[in-house]
């Protein structure tokens, strides 16, 4: 197995979103915020190598939708999902693959694209697409909260184009996903969030999604404002991140806008990072 990290670009996020209850006069300091109090993050997915399978966790926002969307988030960065898979030698052609561990528009935005016809058809044609059930159903038919972070033209068409699987929580990772060691789901972010472990270079490897979107993130109060169950995020938080510190775990950071992945450790304080570095340094 060989594991790459894929870069499509930046985006910008009210940093008070971001970092919930926690005050600006703390947060600013791990990632200082412009004028108009938006901070940088990170788009950064994750392509699994392993044998004939070729597996994309994650697609970013990718680049349909208009303008006023755009104006919003301030995409950012030469990075896109294309080059990026490009620089590993591979096309979105060769994808088997797309998991993605949530449908929010930042997540999963990449997975369909808009031809010059304006259709809308799956950025990896050949790929299985894979959701769960239940947060599926969460997404096509959302709150009032969340309703702007599921776009349909984001979601609608992978189900349309017949390529859409759904993995069962009560049987855990699916035979045709054996890569991955587990999936841990999370429920605090949006429903039914799906965390993929691995097993790679004999350790324990999470990508980690948005139950850590960055190693600001690791101190348990800081939960964004974005999750719809704040209290069910710490306490899945606090359990993870105590594993991965007992364990060792390496902790994939989608959203980090300069770690790729990091190490925590038992500290009189809680949970703390131990180390950063690139996924490639393993």
């Amino acid at each position: 197995m060989t594991l790459h990290t894929i870069d499509t670009g930046f985006f910008k996020l009210d940093g008070g979103a971001m970092f919930g209850l926690v005050p600006r006069t703390m947060w600013e300091k791990l990632n200082p915020p412009d004028a108009n109090n938006l901070c940088t993050w990170a788009m950064r997915c994750l392509l699994v190598e392993d044998g004939n399978r070729l597996i994309l966790v994650d697609t970013g926002m990718g680049n349909k939708q208009d303008a006023k969307f755009r104006s919003h988030f301030h995409p950012h960065g030469d990075a896109t999902l294309e080059s990026s898979l490009r620089e590993k030698g591979f096309t979105a052609a060769d994808i088997t693959d797309v998991f993605l561990t949530h449908l929010h528009f930042d997540h999963c935005g990449g997975a369909v694209v808009r031809t010059p016809d304006d259709k809308l058809v799956l950025a990896c044609p050949n790929a299985t697409y894979w959701s769960n059930e239940a947060h599926w159903d969460w997404a096509v038919t959302p709150n009032a909260r969340e309703k702007a972070s599921f776009l349909k033209e984001n979601i609608l068409p992978i189900q349309e184009s017949g390529h859409l699987q759904f993995v069962d929580p009560t049987q855990g990772v699916p035979g045709a996903l054996p890569a991955f060691r587990e999936i841990i789901f999370a429920d605090g972010h949006t429903e039914k969030m799906m965390v993929p472990v691995l097993e790679y270079k004999g350790r324990t490897v999470a990508y980690m999604a948005d139950l850590l979107p960055s190693v600001a993130h690791i101190p348990l109060p800081y939960v964004m404002s974005y999750d719809m169950r704040p209290l069910v995020t710490l306490s899945e938080k606090e359990q993870v991140l105590r594993h991965a510190a007992e364990e060792n775990w390496v902790l994939l950071l989608e959203h980090d806008p300069t770690v790729e992945a990091c190490t925590v450790q038992l500290t009189e304080k809680g949970v703390r990072v131990a180390d950063t570095f690139r996924l490639d340094e393993l």
